[in-house]
């Protein structure tokens, strides 16, 4: 009798053991895992969407946002001592706090303020490789159907930042729009981070061309115009090619997919009927129904040199040698490295070519690929901002051409390396042109 008892009661210690085991290293973590997972999926699938991002509508349909209801109190950035201060016993294991809108507000300090950064809104599902080609774009509410297309037609990472005006009624309405769009298409999910922006300034493309590019995920990025549809598949051709992968991970070269455009609007404008290789495309280009984007200004794009492209054998790769400061190409580079956009270009008119000089100025140096090319979808332009943004961005662009030349050129002035030969060559030029 005793001796059931016994193996009863081990029996029972046993189960009780095997249940108390598996809770605490399987069922326990397995919850917690989950649960993690389930709070940092985005609040895409709550109804209404996004309106815990917002302040109530108030009954003044004009008034702003509250740029601090958009706030979240665990928005924050923690900064460690360094393993060395730790080692030695001079550091402290608490971590410094910082509120994740000072950081912001200090990383792009150049552009106009009072802004709200929304990182990562919408964050892909999809698992990138480390060595991908991210294109960093941005976008503004008439041109989501736009953006919707990039995204089918790309199969790689995308980083987009997205503006809106404060107005209350604009941002509710544009973000109930965005959120429709996101749950659009599968590859939406899976490929698109999506950035927001909202404030009251229109056109601060450089700073969105940063913010896209600083939470982009991969090593490599490509900085282009959200109207440019991408004919052929750059991003494999470039991933395969270690002869062009090596020229990528030194940071010293850019790679140029060369823009086209119709001449004639109406045939612009679809482009599901644009060619899809370089072989359909030269018969378009010899009939004079596709040519160089704006050609009417030749600076912008001469420099990739149309003829050698059109002229250049399968898989030829060929270096740009006739730079000239109002060069504006679409290219691929090194995320980390490359200086960033200068934020004071505000509106229509030197913006890129800015981003493009200074890059030039650093070092790099940019090449062609022959077999590849983009085509604008053509659209209405705002003509009465341009001239008028143009006007003020062409004072600036010169003034902003000498300081870069200034700081470049003492940062060169030691090194007798090739580094330093396109800040030379280029800064002699701009000093010849002022009468310098």
């Amino acid at each position: 009798m005793f001796v059931r008892i016994l193996r009863l009661f081990l029996a029972l210690y046993t189960l009780a053991s095997v249940i108390h085991t598996s809770n605490f290293f399987i069922v326990a973590p397995l919850h917690s895992a989950l649960s993690s997972v389930v709070h940092r999926i985005p609040q895409l699938w709550s109804s209404p969407p996004l309106n815990s991002l917002l302040s109530k509508r108030s009954s003044d349909e004009s008034a702003l946002v509250d740029m601090q209801s958009l706030s979240q109190d665990s928005d924050v950035i923690y900064w460690t001592s360094s393993e060395i201060t730790l080692q030695t016993g001079f550091g402290h294991k608490k971590p410094v706090a910082m509120s994740e809108s000072l950081f912001l507000s200090k990383a792009f300090a150049n552009s106009m303020h009072p802004s709200k950064i929304v990182p990562f809104l919408y964050r892909a599902t999809g698992a990138f490789d480390q060595e991908d080609i991210t294109i960093t774009t941005l976008v503004t509410s008439n041109r989501f159907q736009v953006f919707a297309r990039l995204v089918e037609r790309y199969a790689g990472p995308i980083s987009v930042t997205i503006h809106v005006k404060n107005t209350t009624k604009q941002v509710h309405e544009l973000l109930d729009s965005l959120h429709a769009l996101y749950l659009s298409s599968p590859k939406m999910a899976t490929n698109v981070d999506v950035h927001l922006v909202i404030d009251a300034f229109d056109r601060q493309f450089n700073t969105w061309r940063n913010i896209a590019r600083f939470f982009s995920r991969t090593d490599f990025v490509m900085m282009l115009d959200i109207d440019f549809f991408p004919c052929t598949d750059f991003r494999t051709a470039i991933l395969n090619s270690r002869a062009a992968m090596s020229k990528l991970r030194t940071g010293s070269a850019a790679f140029v997919v060369p823009a086209f455009e119709y001449p004639a609007y109406e045939d612009g404008v679809d482009a599901s009927r644009f060619p899809r290789s370089k072989a359909a495309l030269l018969p378009l280009v010899r009939a004079g129904k596709v040519g160089m984007f704006h050609a009417s200004w030749a600076p912008g794009h001469s420099s990739t040199d149309y003829d050698r492209f059109l002229a250049a054998p399968a898989g030829e790769i060929y270096k740009v040698t006739k730079y000239q400061s109002a060069y504006e190409p679409y290219v691929v580079f090194k995320r980390d490295g490359p200086p960033w956009c200068d934020e004071r270009f505000v509106g229509y008119g030197g913006n890129k070519a800015a981003c493009l000089f200074e890059m030039y100025l650093s070092g790099i140096s940019y090449y062609v690929l022959a077999d590849h090319f983009l085509i604008h979808q053509n659209h209405l332009y705002e003509e009465t901002a341009r001239r008028v943004e143009r006007k003020h961005n062409r004072k600036l662009y010169a003034e902003f051409r000498e300081e870069a030349c200034l700081r470049y050129l003492k940062q060169f002035q030691h090194d007798n390396s090739t580094r330093g030969q396109n800040a030379r060559g280029e800064c002699r030029k701009f000093q010849a042109q002022i009468g310098g």
